[in-house]
């Protein structure tokens, strides 16, 4: 199958590939990877200072921002992740067309961006067993670690009773790396 390839040959996106797409990257790979994959529409989980500007390929309204840092636990200066940041986010995937692929990115493409998948593919599958979401995710990536606090809140918005807090404990921590590599798992799992 054909590849598109992205700077720094780390972004292999196989063509063609289904409108039906979550990606996840590094923040240095989100344009190459918006324009490969033909992404309209991104979620941005970062810290409040590092936002970046919308790609001009997706619209305004379709580029989620959660201003967010990676931890578990409130430190003081940082922003926690939240209920709210977590309900935006399940709103924002329910309400993807799934036209054209979905980007989630944070600073590494590793904690917070993996969470968001994980989080998109729970709430669009709610009929999919966890374990068998996150061990695709692990399939996909071998450096994701989700976001634990993250994936604790939507546990809970999403009534799934721990199941989704003791899946991403079953595939653990995953390969040490300063930067994730660009991955993409379909929007739809079977039950």
């Amino acid at each position: 199958m054909d590849t598109l390839i992205s700077p720094r040959d780390r972004t292999k996106i196989a063509v063609p590939m289904s409108p039906e797409t979550i990606f996840v990257a590094p923040l240095d790979l989100v344009e190459a990877t918006v324009a490969d994959a033909h992404a309209s529409h991104l979620v941005t989980l970062i810290n409040g200072e590092t936002q970046i500007d919308t790609p001009p390929s997706i619209s305004q309204d379709r580029h989620l921002r959660l201003s967010m840092n990676d931890i578990s636990e409130p430190r003081e200066g940082l922003v926690v992740p939240s209920g709210t940041h977590v309900a935006e986010l399940i709103q924002f995937v329910r309400d993807w067309d799934r036209q054209a692929p979905l980007l989630i990115h944070c600073w590494a493409g590793i904690s917070r961006s993996t969470a968001g998948a994980f989080i998109s593919l729970c709430a669009l599958n709610p009929n999919v067993d966890e374990r068998d979401v996150a061990l695709a995710l692990r399939d996909a990536s071998p450096t994701a670690y989700p976001n634990r606090r993250l994936v604790a809140l939507a546990d809970n918005v999403l009534s799934r009773q721990g199941r989704m807090t003791d899946a991403v404990e079953h595939i653990g921590r995953g390969e040490l790396a300063e930067q994730g590599q660009v991955f993409s798992l379909p929007a739809q799992h079977a039950a």
